[in-house]
Order: C-alpha cells, then sequence, then structure tokens
C-alpha cells in the first residue's frame, strides 16, 4: 500500500499583486514530504522559501496547482490543527511567564487547566527547559527563548512542525546546541518537520531530505535524499559523506543562478 504524502504541492504556483506590479514568488513546485520527514528548505534570499512554508499553514495563498496536508485543504488542516509554526523570532509576550506563553495556544483551544498544566510541563521537559516555567522571557538567553517558542508549538500535540530559521539570529555555538537538540527532539517525537534555512551545514547536518530552490520565482533545483543515518554527532560534518552532500547543495544553488 502506497503511503499517503503528509504534504504534497503539484504545479503550486503564488504570484502577489504589488503596486509595482505582480511578482511571482513560486513557480511549477512540485514536491512530496511523508510522515516522518525532516525536510530542509534553502536557497537565496527572496527565493520563496518561506513563503512555500506559509502556503503550507495557510498564512498565504497559492495563485496555482495543488497543494494537501494531511489529504486536505491548507485551511482545512490548520482548522484540523495539523501543525505547529515556529517563526523566526521567538515571538514570547514579555508580560507572560515561560509557562503562560506555552499555554497560550492551549486556553485558545479550549484545553483544561489540568490539561493545560501537564502539557506545559510535558513540553518543556521536551526543549530541555524544565524548572523555568515560572521565568519571563528577558530572564532567558535567546537560545532558550528559542526552545520556548519550540515548545509552545509542540504543546498541542499537531504531526508536523514547520520552522522558518528558528536559529537564524543565534551565534555558531549556541546554534550547533540547538542542531543537536532539534535532532533528539525529532527522534522523541517523530514529527514530520519542515524546516527553513540558509545555512548548508545545518540543511545538511539536519534532514532526511534537502530541497534546492532557485533565487525568484522560486523554483526547485534540486531535492536531496540524505544517506547519512539518523544518529548524528556534530562532527559527522567533517565526514567525506557529509561533504559531499554539502558539496551538491552548494552545486544546486549554484545551478539555480544560471537560470536567471
Amino acid at each position: 500500500m502506497t503511503q499517503v504524502p503528509v504534504i504534497e504541492a503539484k504545479h503550486l504556483d503564488l504570484t502577489f499583486q504589488t503596486n509595482d506590479g505582480p511578482v511571482q514568488a513560486l513557480r511549477d513546485v512540485t514536491l512530496e514530504i511523508s510522515k516522518g520527514d525532516f525536510v530542509s528548505f534553502i536557497g537565496p534570499s527572496g527565493c520563496g522559501k518561506t513563503t512555500f512554508l506559509r502556503c503550507i499553514a495557510a498564512l498565504e495563498e497559492p495563485t496555482g496547482g495543488q497543494l494537501t496536508v494531511n489529504g486536505m485543504s491548507p485551511e482545512a488542516a490548520r482548522k484540523a490543527r495539523a501543525y505547529g509554526y515556529v517563526f523566526q523570532a521567538a515571538g514570547l509576550y514579555p508580560w507572560r511567564t515561560i509557562a503562560g506563553n506555552i499555554k497560550l495556544p492551549l486556553e485558545i483551544m479550549g484545553f483544561s487547566k489540568t490539561e493545560q498544566v501537564e502539557r506545559v510541563e510535558k513540553v518543556l521537559e521536551l526543549v530541555d527547559l524544565s524548572g523555568f516555567g515560572k521565568k519571563f522571557p528577558w530572564q532567558l538567553s535567546g537560545g532558550m527563548q528559542q526552545r520556548a517558542s519550540i515548545a509552545r508549538a509542540l504543546a498541542f500535540d499537531a504531526d508536523i512542525l514547520l520552522m522558518d530559521e528558528p536559529f537564524g539570529a543565534l551565534d555558531e555555538i549556541v546554534r550547533d546546541h540547538l542542531n543537536e537538540e532539534l535532532l533528539k527532539l525529532w527522534a522523541r517525537t517523530e514529527k514530520t518537520i519542515g524546516f527553513v534555512t540558509h545555512s548548508i551545514p545545518e540543511a545538511v547536518y539536519l534532514s532526511t531530505k534537502i530541497v534546492v530552490m532557485s533565487p525568484r520565482p522560486g523554483r526547485i533545483t534540486d531535492v536531496i535524499e540524505s544517506p547519512l543515518p539518523k544518529e548524528r554527532p556534530l562532527d559527522i560534518r567533517d565526514t567525506p559523506e557529509f561533504l559531499e552532500i554539502a558539496h551538491r547543495v552548494r552545486e544546486g544553488l549554484r545551478a539555480g543562478h544560471a537560470y536567471d
């Protein structure tokens, strides 16, 4: 029996109407993401990586082609709470504690007080922030705030996690640590993850599948299935296998520019 893709795009187009005329952000994007995949989207700034993620989340509406999430429209998937979304900035409310921020979607969705507390404790443990629930965002480092943001996206236990450059603003040491933690989290939860990044090493280290995109209008120039094992210590980045995939990503980015 063929497995139905969790996310499926067929010949997806998106054109924004602006004061300066139409701008095509995505052109003819066709892609399948299976259950449990960790898929990174990489490409130059403005290539449509985030736009594609936002289409999956029903935050943007494609102007052509088809897109399904769990076999339904993105809008229906949003109403069915199919995914959690992690933005570039942690976006935590400064007047709410960390627990209070994580609780917010649960409050909106009408979970009982008891279940809210249980879920907050569980996700704080998942992101290694147990004991920090009563702190306020300003009392936490940037990396810890971003982990709290991931905890908030995990709180209602959606099967899909969409992450838009969540570590882009962090320094390299913190970023490396959070990359390791995210892989462990993915292994424990078996979520399907869509991850936008500008970093070739990050894309190669994290992913089961790397989607390379061209400059605007965003097209897919390569889809690389990673041969790396699921268990990935950081020093795997020094291996010939890792460097070979990184080289292919780099070549795909170059080939995308050659279309101009």
